[in-house]
């Protein structure tokens, strides 16, 4: 089910933008516990800390999420392009990761939904923001669920 539209790639520039103003999201984030730039798209914001799956190196990434009882939901959508977020293969491949929300860091573990998880939680994410019912069609790959469990 795809709309025959190709996904825009951001070019140098635009790239360059974006990352100036997600470091700048992350600056104002931890400055203020989160109290300021908290949420995004209608969904509260995290700081996820993953390995680097070929490097070994630190990552983080700045996401939004959903709680689900005791466990953080992750959407692997990548705007709806035909390659999964490195932040997703990077917890592939090291599924122990941390999360910053608002002043501390936890440890959690990170799994993929199975297809009963993401069918009973998918409503509540389109709910939520429609942009990811949008990115589904938008790509012939599932866009994964990601399920964050207490270490």
């Amino acid at each position: 089910m795809t709309t025959g539209k190709k996904p825009r790639s951001f070019g140098g520039v635009e790239r360059e933008v974006q990352k100036g103003l997600t470091r700048l999201h992350k600056l104002v984030f931890r400055a203020t516990g989160g109290r300021v730039m908290g949420r995004m798209l209608g969904m509260r914001v995290l700081i996820l800390h993953t390995t680097g799956r070929k490097s070994g190196q630190p990552r983080e990434t700045i996401l939004t999420y959903q709680r689900d009882g005791d466990d953080l939901v992750l959407v692997a959508s990548n705007g709806g392009t035909p390659n999964h977020p490195t932040w997703f293969l990077n917890l592939e491949a090291h599924p122990e990761v941390e999360v910053e929300m608002g002043k501390g860091r936890e440890k959690k573990r990170a799994r993929r939904a199975s297809a009963e998880e993401k069918k009973r939680l998918w409503p509540g994410i389109t709910e939520t923001y429609r942009g990811y019912a949008g990115y589904q069609k938008r790509t012939e790959r599932d866009i994964p669920v990601v399920i964050l469990e207490d270490a």
